[in-house]
């Protein structure tokens, strides 16, 4: 493809940054809440608890490379930072992609062996295994990312300069290639490991006759919730990136094709780092611990009083008079 298939996405820098700065103000509260509940009230910890702290950290990595983004595109995407920090930037927001699809799985995973396999040795494991698979994670993501790091991610287009991982006015060194597979594979296999375990969670208590009792439907609507936040955060973008490839591969001459197909791709961001803001439904779902600690400070703070699963707003008379069932 010419140079002209390089141009900045004018779209983009007016629909997304209001997207990404609404994400960032609510991921930001929702997860400086989980860390504080993770880090100063969390007592008893299960592996569980452990590859959710891990996730919440994912999201954090998010958070602290958004403002730059934004700031790129409420300049038009030119690039002032330099050279350095780009790299660094989109780093950081492909490893929260990385870690995010990584860590979702794995707590899927594991409910998985709970349920369908509940005297499987895995469940045996203690919260320091769960850090080592953690560790082992974080490692892997990182390493699969390095390119971002060792590659110039810089370019030209007039007076502008442009930041971005994805581009066809390059020759890609195998570096890149691994970022671009990594992008794909990351998506199809978890996603067809999540759709198994839902499965087969869904069938083994159904098989039991649980599939009606209040808890264990808890945990199949938490599955199903993973599910549909890595469906609607990661699909969008892998479905656009797809369809940008095949043009660059098939019409190659099309640029203005390939520029609308980017643009699509360049606007799924918005919903990819969306699970830095849903995260903390993840997390309510998927441990009890988390749940009552939040409702507890919640309660604390006066405006709703939660008993069970309903929010109440506090009154004179519910608040003078203490309810009969108790605050879980």
């Amino acid at each position: 493809m010419n140079e002209s298939c390089l141009a900045p996405q004018g779209l983009v820098s007016t629909v997304l940054p209001p997207i990404l700065i609404l994400e960032f103000l609510l991921g930001l509260p929702g997860n400086t809440m989980a860390l504080w509940i993770f880090c100063c009230r969390m007592k008893d910890w299960k592996p569980n608890t452990v590859y959710l702290l891990n996730l919440m950290l994912a999201d954090f990595l998010l958070l602290a490379g958004l403002p730059l983004r934004i700031d790129n595109l409420l300049r038009g995407e030119d690039w002032v930072f330099g050279g350095a920090l780009c790299r660094i930037n989109l780093f950081m927001l492909a490893v929260n992609r990385s870690a995010s699809i990584g860590f979702m799985t794995i707590v899927a995973v594991d409910r998985y062996f709970k349920v369908v396999h509940p005297h499987h040795h895995a469940n045996r494991m203690k919260a320091r295994g769960a850090s080592l698979v953690a560790g082992a994670v974080w490692a892997g993501v990182v390493l699969v990312r390095i390119p971002l790091l060792a590659n110039d991610l810089l370019w030209r287009h007039g007076n502008q300069t442009l930041c971005r991982s994805f581009s066809s006015n390059k020759e890609l060194t195998p570096g890149m290639w691994l970022h671009y597979f990594m992008y794909l594979a990351e998506f199809f296999l978890p996603f067809l490991l999540l759709v198994f375990c839902t499965v087969r969670i869904t069938c083994a208590l159904h098989l039991r006759g649980l599939d009606r009792v209040p808890i264990v439907r808890r945990t199949v609507r938490a599955v199903r919730l993973i599910m549909v936040v890595f469906t609607i955060c990661f699909l969008p973008g892998v479905a656009t990136g797809l369809a940008t490839l095949l043009i660059h591969k098939l019409r190659p001459q099309d640029c203005e094709a390939y520029l609308l197909a980017g643009q699509m791709f360049s606007l799924s961001v918005g919903f990819t780092y969306l699970n830095s803001s849903l995260d903390p439904l993840i997390y309510c779902f998927f441990s009890y611990k988390f749940r009552n600690i939040l409702k507890q400070y919640l309660n604390s703070l006066g405006v709703f009083r939660w008993i069970g699963r309903t929010a109440l707003p506090v009154t004179g008379e519910n608040k003078a008079r203490p309810s009969s069932h108790p605050t879980v």
